[in-house]
């Protein structure tokens, strides 16, 4: 526990808190597509969290209207490829942070791939499926098996539209029972040959591309594309719930639609 980091009342070090998701994390071990941890920095003390998906300037306002002293999310601001400018959309993001003095706390490998409050972790719970491997990069990628033992394609796809709130795109493969289950949240379709290759009857994940349709017809394995926000809802949330149990903090979640 974390007692000795906090003053009373006053709340936790704004630096103690990157350091403990860091650790926590193991954000060492990634080679990411951005910085992890501490991305914006805020006031000194932090009392009350809100965690999100990504650091838009809709979840940074809403954060504020809560008299959140920090926001943690999945998809932070910055990102390998951007040309660095402080204009339009960025400045106005930067802008309301530093307004409110609101610290940035990001996490994107590192919190896909936690075993407890990983969005993969959480989507496999949220959907029933137990976990008795993994594949991929850094092991990102799990495979399990659905609850209840094997079913058809159509029960496994109503209960992720009942759980996800919308229809999952579907490459339905040769219809074979689903006793084998692969997933990885987000824009993972790139995983889909590593999840056959485990040998997965079905892969989830939240984007479809081009070439997976015509890979799922050939080898028979199921593609369901079940959104990349609708898939990575639960990764930050479990992150501040941990977080704020762990320093006493207040924290809420707040989770703003998104069609991808």
């Amino acid at each position: 526990m974390a007692e000795n980091l906090m003053t009373d009342d006053a709340g936790a070090d704004r630096d103690a808190l990157a350091g403990w998701m860091d650790r926590l994390l193991e954000s060492g071990r990634f080679s990411d597509y951005g910085p992890n941890g501490l991305q914006v920095e805020g006031r000194r003390r932090v009392r009350r969290v809100v965690s999100g998906v990504t650091a838009s300037l809709a979840l940074i306002e809403a954060a504020a209207a809560e008299g959140a002293d920090a926001i943690v999310v999945h998809h932070g601001l910055f990102w390998r490829g951007q040309d660095g400018r402080v204009t339009g959309w960025m400045k106005r993001r930067l802008a309301a942070l530093l307004a409110h003095d609101i610290s940035l706390y990001a996490y994107h490998l590192p919190l896909d791939a936690h075993p407890e409050v990983g969005n993969n972790a959480r989507l496999g719970a949220e959907l029933g499926l137990t976990v008795e491997g993994s594949f991929g990069d850094k092991a990102l990628g799990l495979i399990g098996a659905p609850a209840g033992g094997p079913c058809a394609l159509a029960d496994l796809t109503a209960r992720v539209q009942a759980t996800l709130g919308r229809a999952p795109v579907v490459a339905p493969g040769d219809g074979r029972p689903v006793r084998r289950v692969a997933w990885c949240t987000g824009g993972a379709q790139g995983y889909f040959e590593a999840a056959i290759a485990a040998g997965a009857d079905v892969y989830l994940t939240g984007e479809i591309s081009e070439p997976q349709a015509h890979i799922a017809r050939e080898t028979g394995c199921a593609f369901l594309a079940c959104g990349h926000h609708a898939t990575e809802r639960y990764g930050a949330r479990a992150l501040g719930e941990r977080l704020a149990a762990e320093f006493g903090l207040q924290h809420r979640f707040i989770d703003l639609d998104n069609p991808a």
